[in-house]
Protein backbone atom coordinates (compact mmCIF):
# COMPACT_ATOMS: atom_id res chain seq x y z
CA UNK A 1 0.00 0.00 0.00
CA UNK A 2 0.89 3.55 -0.54
CA UNK A 3 -0.72 6.08 1.22
CA UNK A 4 -0.65 10.14 0.61
CA UNK A 5 -2.23 11.77 3.75
CA UNK A 6 -3.13 15.29 2.82
CA UNK A 7 -4.11 18.00 4.99
CA UNK A 8 -6.72 18.90 1.53
CA UNK A 9 -5.60 17.79 -2.12
CA UNK A 10 -7.49 20.52 -3.92
CA UNK A 11 -5.80 24.23 -4.98
CA UNK A 12 -6.60 27.18 -3.03
CA UNK A 13 -9.81 27.97 -4.06
CA UNK A 14 -9.29 25.80 -7.08
CA UNK A 15 -11.70 22.40 -8.14
CA UNK A 16 -8.42 21.38 -9.61
CA UNK A 17 -5.36 18.98 -7.55
CA UNK A 18 -2.72 20.87 -5.61
CA UNK A 19 0.37 20.30 -7.94
CA UNK A 20 2.23 21.73 -4.60
CA UNK A 21 5.20 19.82 -3.50
CA UNK A 22 5.49 17.29 -5.92
CA UNK A 23 1.73 15.95 -5.39
CA UNK A 24 0.34 15.08 -8.39
CA UNK A 25 3.89 14.13 -9.81
CA UNK A 26 4.31 11.29 -6.93
CA UNK A 27 0.69 10.21 -7.32
CA UNK A 28 1.07 9.72 -10.99
CA UNK A 29 4.23 7.64 -10.53
CA UNK A 30 2.08 5.35 -7.64
CA UNK A 31 -1.45 5.00 -8.97
CA UNK A 32 -2.12 2.63 -11.66
CA UNK A 33 -4.32 4.30 -14.23
CA UNK A 34 -7.12 3.59 -15.64
CA UNK A 35 -8.77 1.71 -12.14
CA UNK A 36 -11.28 1.04 -9.87
CA UNK A 37 -11.76 3.51 -6.87
CA UNK A 38 -13.60 3.85 -3.87
CA UNK A 39 -14.77 7.34 -2.24
CA UNK A 40 -15.61 6.43 1.54
CA UNK A 41 -17.59 9.13 2.69
CA UNK A 42 -17.27 11.11 6.03
CA UNK A 43 -21.06 10.95 7.43
CA UNK A 44 -22.92 7.52 6.42
CA UNK A 45 -26.16 9.33 6.37
CA UNK A 46 -25.60 12.50 4.29
CA UNK A 47 -25.99 11.09 0.74
CA UNK A 48 -26.27 13.99 -1.70
CA UNK A 49 -22.96 15.31 0.29
CA UNK A 50 -21.36 12.52 -0.59
CA UNK A 51 -22.37 12.31 -3.83
CA UNK A 52 -21.02 15.79 -4.55
CA UNK A 53 -17.79 15.86 -3.18
CA UNK A 54 -16.65 12.22 -4.67
CA UNK A 55 -17.82 13.97 -8.19
CA UNK A 56 -15.74 16.61 -7.40
CA UNK A 57 -12.46 14.58 -6.33
CA UNK A 58 -13.70 12.20 -9.52
CA UNK A 59 -13.39 15.46 -11.73
CA UNK A 60 -10.36 16.73 -10.24
CA UNK A 61 -8.62 13.64 -10.19
CA UNK A 62 -9.14 13.39 -14.15
CA UNK A 63 -8.20 16.49 -15.28
CA UNK A 64 -4.78 15.20 -13.52
CA UNK A 65 -4.76 12.77 -16.22
CA UNK A 66 -6.41 9.74 -13.97
CA UNK A 67 -8.90 7.46 -15.81
CA UNK A 68 -11.25 5.15 -13.82
CA UNK A 69 -12.60 1.91 -14.59
CA UNK A 70 -15.17 2.42 -11.50
CA UNK A 71 -15.81 5.28 -9.31
CA UNK A 72 -18.12 3.83 -6.31
CA UNK A 73 -19.04 6.00 -3.06
CA UNK A 74 -18.88 3.87 -0.07
CA UNK A 75 -21.50 4.94 2.46
CA UNK A 76 -24.81 4.07 4.63
CA UNK A 77 -25.82 2.90 1.21
CA UNK A 78 -23.74 -0.43 0.49
CA UNK A 79 -21.54 -0.79 3.43
CA UNK A 80 -22.28 -4.43 3.22
CA UNK A 81 -20.22 -4.40 0.07
CA UNK A 82 -17.20 -2.76 2.07
CA UNK A 83 -14.99 -5.88 1.30
CA UNK A 84 -16.14 -6.08 -2.23
CA UNK A 85 -15.31 -2.77 -3.49
CA UNK A 86 -11.78 -2.69 -1.47
CA UNK A 87 -10.89 -5.92 -2.85
CA UNK A 88 -11.51 -4.85 -6.57
CA UNK A 89 -10.05 -0.99 -6.17
CA UNK A 90 -6.60 0.16 -6.99
CA UNK A 91 -7.76 3.66 -5.42
CA UNK A 92 -9.57 4.27 -1.88
CA UNK A 93 -10.08 8.07 -0.92
CA UNK A 94 -11.06 8.43 2.39
CA UNK A 95 -13.29 11.71 2.84
CA UNK A 96 -12.94 14.98 5.06
CA UNK A 97 -15.33 15.60 7.51
CA UNK A 98 -16.19 15.14 11.38
CA UNK A 99 -13.44 12.87 12.77
CA UNK A 100 -15.51 10.20 15.60
CA UNK A 101 -19.08 10.73 12.84
CA UNK A 102 -16.13 9.25 10.19
CA UNK A 103 -14.35 7.30 12.56
CA UNK A 104 -17.93 5.46 13.10
CA UNK A 105 -19.44 4.63 10.36
CA UNK A 106 -15.30 3.27 9.74
CA UNK A 107 -15.69 0.46 12.65
CA UNK A 108 -19.38 -0.13 11.21
CA UNK A 109 -18.55 -0.86 7.59
CA UNK A 110 -15.52 -3.09 8.63
CA UNK A 111 -13.16 -0.84 6.52
CA UNK A 112 -10.20 -1.86 8.73
CA UNK A 113 -10.12 -5.28 7.97
CA UNK A 114 -10.89 -4.81 4.58
CA UNK A 115 -7.75 -2.79 4.07
CA UNK A 116 -5.60 -5.74 5.48
CA UNK A 117 -4.40 -7.05 1.97
CA UNK A 118 -5.10 -4.26 0.30
CA UNK A 119 -2.04 -3.16 -2.46
CA UNK A 120 -3.38 0.08 -4.04
CA UNK A 121 -3.18 3.87 -3.14
CA UNK A 122 -5.36 5.84 -0.64
CA UNK A 123 -5.74 9.22 -0.85
CA UNK A 124 -6.89 10.59 2.97
CA UNK A 125 -8.34 14.09 2.90
CA UNK A 126 -8.13 15.99 6.67
CA UNK A 127 -10.04 14.19 8.40
CA UNK A 128 -9.94 10.95 6.53
CA UNK A 129 -6.01 11.37 6.88
CA UNK A 130 -6.41 11.65 10.74
CA UNK A 131 -8.48 8.23 10.81
CA UNK A 132 -5.60 6.20 8.97
CA UNK A 133 -3.42 6.66 11.96
CA UNK A 134 -3.10 3.70 14.62
CA UNK A 135 -4.52 6.02 17.23
CA UNK A 136 -6.27 8.96 16.38
CA UNK A 137 -5.98 12.23 17.95
CA UNK A 138 -9.54 13.67 17.01
CA UNK A 139 -8.66 17.19 17.73
CA UNK A 140 -12.06 18.73 19.34
CA UNK A 141 -13.70 20.88 16.57
CA UNK A 142 -17.43 21.52 16.99
CA UNK A 143 -18.63 23.36 20.21
CA UNK A 144 -18.83 21.64 23.46
CA UNK A 145 -16.42 18.91 22.56
CA UNK A 146 -13.60 20.89 24.63
CA UNK A 147 -15.08 20.85 27.37
CA UNK A 148 -17.02 17.70 27.53
CA UNK A 149 -16.22 15.41 30.05
CA UNK A 150 -17.59 11.95 27.81
CA UNK A 151 -15.74 13.61 24.46
CA UNK A 152 -13.01 11.00 23.35
CA UNK A 153 -10.12 13.19 22.22
CA UNK A 154 -8.34 9.58 21.24
CA UNK A 155 -9.41 7.10 19.48
CA UNK A 156 -8.12 3.44 17.42
CA UNK A 157 -7.58 4.18 14.08
CA UNK A 158 -7.76 1.73 10.76
CA UNK A 159 -3.20 1.54 11.92
CA UNK A 160 -2.41 2.90 8.42
CA UNK A 161 0.27 4.82 9.46
CA UNK A 162 1.73 5.82 12.84
CA UNK A 163 1.62 9.70 12.25
CA UNK A 164 -1.01 12.06 13.78
CA UNK A 165 -1.66 14.61 11.55
CA UNK A 166 -3.67 18.11 12.24
CA UNK A 167 -4.93 19.27 8.73
CA UNK A 168 -5.78 22.82 7.51
CA UNK A 169 -3.06 24.61 10.20
CA UNK A 170 -3.40 27.77 8.36
CA UNK A 171 -6.55 27.90 9.00
CA UNK A 172 -7.19 26.96 12.34
CA UNK A 173 -3.90 28.00 13.74
CA UNK A 174 -5.49 30.83 15.55
CA UNK A 175 -9.39 29.45 16.24
CA UNK A 176 -11.18 29.65 19.51
CA UNK A 177 -12.96 26.86 20.60
CA UNK A 178 -15.40 27.05 24.10
CA UNK A 179 -13.59 30.02 25.06
CA UNK A 180 -10.03 28.51 25.02
CA UNK A 181 -7.53 28.93 22.32
CA UNK A 182 -7.46 25.52 20.15
CA UNK A 183 -3.71 24.92 19.93
CA UNK A 184 -2.25 26.56 22.89
CA UNK A 185 -5.02 25.75 25.49
CA UNK A 186 -6.16 22.29 24.21
CA UNK A 187 -4.13 20.56 21.70
CA UNK A 188 -0.77 21.52 23.11
CA UNK A 189 -1.84 20.04 26.73
CA UNK A 190 -3.22 16.91 24.55
CA UNK A 191 0.27 16.31 23.22
CA UNK A 192 1.93 15.46 26.44
CA UNK A 193 3.31 11.91 25.61
CA UNK A 194 2.52 12.41 22.33
CA UNK A 195 3.78 13.93 18.37
CA UNK A 196 1.30 15.93 16.48
CA UNK A 197 2.07 16.57 13.29
CA UNK A 198 0.67 20.49 12.01
CA UNK A 199 -0.12 20.75 8.43
CA UNK A 200 -1.52 23.47 6.13
CA UNK A 201 -3.43 22.54 2.97
CA UNK A 202 -1.05 21.51 -0.29
CA UNK A 203 1.53 19.30 2.72
CA UNK A 204 0.97 16.04 2.89
CA UNK A 205 2.61 12.56 4.24
CA UNK A 206 3.54 9.74 1.78
CA UNK A 207 4.04 6.48 2.79
CA UNK A 208 5.45 3.78 1.18
CA UNK A 209 7.49 0.31 1.75
CA UNK A 210 7.65 1.32 5.53
CA UNK A 211 8.99 4.39 4.95
CA UNK A 212 7.25 7.97 5.53
CA UNK A 213 7.84 11.34 4.42
CA UNK A 214 5.99 14.78 5.17
CA UNK A 215 5.99 16.95 1.97
CA UNK A 216 5.71 20.97 2.75
CA UNK A 217 5.83 23.21 5.18
CA UNK A 218 4.88 21.23 8.52
CA UNK A 219 5.34 21.81 11.98
CA UNK A 220 5.76 19.07 15.55
CA UNK A 221 3.98 19.28 18.36
CA UNK A 222 5.52 17.35 20.72
CA UNK A 223 4.73 17.39 25.00
CA UNK A 224 3.67 21.18 24.93
CA UNK A 225 5.53 22.68 22.77
CA UNK A 226 5.63 23.39 18.87
CA UNK A 227 8.53 23.64 16.12
CA UNK A 228 8.76 23.66 12.30
CA UNK A 229 10.51 20.86 10.76
CA UNK A 230 10.18 22.09 7.44
CA UNK A 231 9.14 24.39 4.32
CA UNK A 232 7.11 24.76 1.55
CA UNK A 233 8.98 22.56 -1.29
CA UNK A 234 10.66 20.34 1.58
CA UNK A 235 10.82 16.50 2.04
CA UNK A 236 11.04 16.01 5.94
CA UNK A 237 11.81 11.84 6.96
CA UNK A 238 9.91 10.64 9.48
CA UNK A 239 11.64 8.26 11.48
CA UNK A 240 9.32 5.17 12.79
Amino acid sequence: MTYFLTSSPFGVGSPYLNPANGFIEKLREELVSPCAAVFVCSDPNRYDFTDHIAMDMKKALEAAGFAFSSFDILDGRNMEQTAVLVKKAGLIVLAGGHVPTQKAFLNQCGLKDALHAFDGVVIGISAGSMNCAETVYAQPEEPGEAISTTYRRFLPGLGITNTMLLPHYQKVKHDMLDGMRLFEDITYADSQGHVFYAIPDGSFLMGKDGRETLYGEAYEIRDGQLRQVSRAGDAYPLIS
